[in-house]
């Protein structure tokens, strides 16, 4: 496709969750706001693979995804070359199992973990993704609203 278009894109997202009950979160250096590591998924990449490659790449923790908690789709972004993306993001409930949380890319200009109850201010449509890879609930979590004929 040629021009600038909406382009439909396919992400992967990773609420890493350790056994204090803290998340891993990254400080976008695009946007300066606190978000979950995640990126769009590769041609011929699976979705869990994608989250656990994207979230080393950007906090150099490995992690092993453990369940799919939501299915949602990202608001419209434009970039600064004028490319319009929008995203259908495949969010995983994670668990670390190695390396360091730290800068590992030029996306992110700090990462650090934060305990659930004591957030900072994150990019929107971050924190319903951190409440529901948290809550427990089984299942992942997603928005209906086509309308349903009565029968």
């Amino acid at each position: 496709m040629i021009g600038t278009r909406p382009l439909w894109l396919s992400a992967a997202v990773a609420v890493v969750v350790d056994g204090e009950d803290r998340v891993l979160l990254g400080r976008r250096a695009d946007s300066g706001a606190w978000a979950l590591p995640g990126g769009f998924i590769e041609p011929g990449e699976q979705p869990a693979d994608a989250a656990a490659r994207e979230c080393f790449e950007e906090t150099g923790v490995v992690v092993v995804p453990e369940a799919v908690s939501a299915l949602t789709v990202s608001p419209e972004t434009t970039f600064a070359n004028g490319d319009q993306v929008q995203s259908l993001k495949v969010t995983f409930r994670c668990r670390p199992v190695g390396g360091e949380a730290r800068v590992n890319d030029d996306e992110s200009l700090e990462v650090a973990w934060f305990p659930l109850t004591s957030l900072p201010e994150l990019r929107e449509g971050d924190l319903p993704l951190i409440d529901r890879a948290t809550s427990g609930a089984s299942g992942a979590g997603f928005t209906f609203s086509w309308p349903v004929p009565s029968v």
